[in-house]
């Protein structure tokens, strides 16, 4: 274990203790104890080419390895654990968006335990097909988590169950924590810690393991821009929660009393990422780790894709905390990174309606060296004369400079295109 060194002054730990908290270090090693053996404890190494694009030294903790693809098995199992026999008996409840709900499911299973999982409606299909997948009643209730969250709670006293609350839990949360434990021991020399925030459990338990082990480290949340809750919490803002997004995972209207204090005391900074940036850090940790991350998983890259002079030169620890995410918004995402790119282009160009044209065009395309993806003529739906009509393309290219390039050589051949 290495030896902690001394906060500086003003930074975050240098007057909490850490043991009057809610979650204590001895709670966080006592969950790592009880949870080994049955989680993975997954790799954290480190990646060249991300840490050349971002201009600092990254390590990815890959969680999204983990049987049900997600951290939350770590705080499920741990408090399924301290569930008394009666408990046990009478089953348990849980509301989740997803990982949590598989990560409760499939423990349950393992141990006996009937579980119910209540996710809101809008949920990825991913996740409702492999949390029932692992045994456990599906009820879809809810247009928001909190929604869900009420019914559960209602329901579950009703019928005599135990809440597992996804992250306003003290055990929950120390069984998250352990994360951090083995990513301090795997790298010693972390400097940074970038790690997604929804209800805040995984940050929570991260940041009071980690304080432990290095009280100096530097822990940065991050929150989809459209859900900003815990950075409104935090930094006193009152920025709208509305919308979809592709980090759903993370979308909480409402963080905890027991994780916002934690946070408050521990955590050094609480940053906001666009659909945008979240997009673009999924789609990097395909194209160059290989590796599939659901939006919140890739919150913590797209971070630091995003402002990178704030991490230049450090040693940052990111966690992928979760893997589930349905193939066709894989598709979704990958196709628009190729727009962005300049890879992937939609084109519409006017042409005289006579034969010939089509030709023309295609061999232009073809002799600038690039290739048509999909082809259509519009002659009805425009406002061009009759003896015109809309040519318009899908075109691959290999970058930006090269598609200004064909372009230039449409435009010189006197086509008038519309990128």
């Amino acid at each position: 274990m290495p030896k902690p060194s001394h906060p500086k002054p003003g930074h975050p730990s240098a007057v909490v203790d850490l043991d009057s908290l809610p979650i204590t270090p001895a709670d966080v090693r006592a969950a790592a104890a009880t949870i080994r053996g049955s989680v993975l404890v997954t790799a954290c190494h480190a990646s060249r080419t991300l840490s050349e694009v971002c201009g600092c030294n990254i390590w990815l903790k890959f969680e999204n390895l983990q049987f049900t693809s997600s951290f939350k098995e770590r705080g499920a199992l741990n408090r399924l654990h301290a569930l008394l026999p009666d408990e046990r008996r009478r089953g348990v409840i849980a509301m989740s968006a997803g990982n949590h709900a598989q990560g409760v499911a499939y423990h349950a299973k393992r141990l006996g335990i009937p579980a119910t999982i209540v996710m809101p409606i809008g949920t990825p299909m991913v996740k409702i097909e492999n949390t029932r997948r692992h045994g456990a009643e599906v009820v879809m209730t809810g247009q928001t988590l909190e929604e869900a969250g009420l019914f559960a709670r209602q329901h579950g006293e009703a019928c005599g169950m135990t809440l597992i609350h996804p992250y306003d839990d003290p055990l929950v949360i120390a069984g998250q924590g352990t994360t951090a434990l083995e990513m301090l021991q795997a790298v010693p020399s972390l400097e940074t810690l970038v790690v997604p925030i929804g209800g805040g459990g995984l940050i929570s338990g991260m940041a009071v393991a980690a304080r432990s082990l290095k009280p100096d480290l530097r822990i940065v949340g991050v929150q989809a821009r459209l859900y900003p809750s815990m950075y409104n919490v935090i930094k006193g803002e009152h920025l709208p929660m509305r919308g979809d997004t592709l980090a759903e995972g993370i979308a909480v209207k409402a963080p905890a009393r027991i994780t916002s204090d934690i946070i408050r005391h521990l955590v050094d900074d609480v940053v906001l990422v666009t659909e945008d940036e979240i997009e673009r850090a999924v789609a990097a940790l395909i194209s160059i780790e290989k590796t599939v991350a659901e939006g919140a998983g890739a919150a913590g890259l797209a971070a630091v894709l995003a402002n990178p002079k704030s991490f230049d030169g450090r040693n940052v620890g990111l966690v992928l905390t979760g893997g589930n995410i349905d193939t066709r918004l894989i598709a979704s995402v990958l196709t628009r990174e190729l727009a962005r790119e300049g890879r992937l282009t939609q084109l519409a160009i006017d042409i005289v309606d006579r034969p010939g044209q089509l030709a023309l065009v295609s061999s232009l395309l073809g002799e600038a060296g690039a290739n048509i993806i999909e082809v259509s003529h519009q002659r009805t739906f425009s406002d061009l004369p009759a003896k015109a009509t809309l040519l318009e393309l899908v075109i691959e290219t290999r970058d930006k400079a090269h598609l200004d390039d064909v372009l230039a050589r449409l435009g010189t051949s006197g086509f008038k295109v519309r990128p």
